[in-house]
């Protein structure tokens, strides 16, 4: 991961949204928020129509300010983002120098600052380094979670004037410079149908701005993953390169200048194909449970690789995001453990395999 002298990150407070009825709260990567409001199903019936919305006031809010923050941060990462307009969303990536994701960033500059979202507890680190690449450039950069917090919504526009700042997910469009790695074109693919963005608003306001009808993090990430949609921390470990879970559709571009980690980006791009490849598994539900993230996935007798994200969707039943072994035949049923370390033998659960990054 980057390198960094920060303090760990202090554990979320809970957001005040915990105190409407029916809340029940999340554990893991989205403690501090709701991990649904009492019925998850129709939570994400309500996302799926464009309605309601998602307390991510767990999220770190980072804020880019100066003159040169744009090429600044461009230099850096993998993305092109100078000349980014105002209210106009991307996402980058901080990559380590073996091409690595340490960070995913969404980015969205409002004419004198970028402001940058950023996992739960990653916001500390994410500074310090950056505070490091400063040099004598003109930027300042701050960690903002504690003033301001971000609102999940089923919206596929960026924000206008009169409304608050937003970071619209572009995800699955392909940018310009960029190319997919995915088995399907990209009008048939499945993120097509997810509209989503997020609204940062004063964390004294998050309660007063919240509207009434609200979805949990079960839901969102039960669409998330039916969407094929990649989470930093969830589809990433220490050796995930962006190529095997279909980052560079959307956060790197190929024909920008040098930054860290360009080199691996480069040659697995243009040399071969990345090690491991995201697939979607569709679960068999007869015993009611999810595999927990690291599950094993095994085919015959050999581990190809784990789960990374499993949900319950509303309308696709059980279900999980995994990296597999490029070598995993595509057409072949596989096994899934229940839990990080669990034994298949012992009662694993089938698994079909929908294929995402193309082998």
């Amino acid at each position: 991961m980057t390198e960094t002298t920060a303090a760990p990150a202090p554990a979320p407070a809970p957001s005040p949204l915990l105190a409407r009825p029916g809340a029940v709260p999340a554990e893991g990567r989205d403690a501090g928020v709701a991990w649904h409001y009492g019925d998850p199903t129709a939570e994400q019936r309500l996302l799926a129509a464009g309605e309601g919305a998602v307390d991510l006031s767990h999220r770190g809010v980072v804020r880019v300010t100066g003159p040169d923050r744009l090429s600044w941060l461009n230099s850096m990462t993998t993305q092109e983002l100078t000349g980014l307009r105002p209210h106009t969303s991307t996402e980058t990536l901080v990559l380590s120098p073996h091409g690595h994701v340490e960070h995913a960033l969404h980015v969205v500059d409002d004419g004198e600052a970028a402001w940058l979202t950023v996992e739960p507890g990653t916001a500390p680190a994410l500074v310090a380094w950056l505070d490091r690449m400063r040099f004598m450039l003109r930027v300042e950069v701050a960690d903002v979670t504690a003033e301001w917090a971000v609102l999940g919504e089923p919206v596929g526009r960026e924000s206008g004037g009169g409304e608050p700042l937003a970071w619209r997910d572009p995800w699955p469009a392909l940018a310009p410079g960029s190319v997919s790695y995915a088995a399907v074109a990209e009008a048939d693919h499945p993120g097509a149908g997810r509209p989503w963005r997020e609204v940062l608003v004063p964390r004294a306001e998050l309660a007063s701005r919240a509207p009434e009808r609200l979805a949990g993090t079960w839901a969102a990430e039960a669409l998330r993953v039916a969407a094929w949609r990649p989470r930093f921390g969830a589809e990433t470990d220490h050796r995930t390169i962006p190529h095997e879970v279909d980052w560079l559709r959307t956060a790197v571009h190929l024909q920008k200048g040098c930054y860290r980690g360009q080199e691996t980006v480069a040659r697995v791009h243009n040399l071969g194909r990345p090690p491991r490849r995201l697939v979607l598994l569709h679960l068999d539900g007869s015993g009611h449970e999810l595999p927990e993230p690291g599950a094993d996935v095994v085919h015959g007798d050999r581990r190809v690789g784990a789960v990374t994200t499993a949900a319950r969707h509303h309308e696709e039943g059980p279900i999980a995001l995994a990296l597999v072994k490029r070598s995993t035949p595509a057409d072949v049923q596989l096994l899934v453990a229940r839990a990080a370390g669990g034994e298949t033998a012992q009662g694993g659960i089938d698994a079909a395999q929908e294929v995402i990054v193309a082998p």
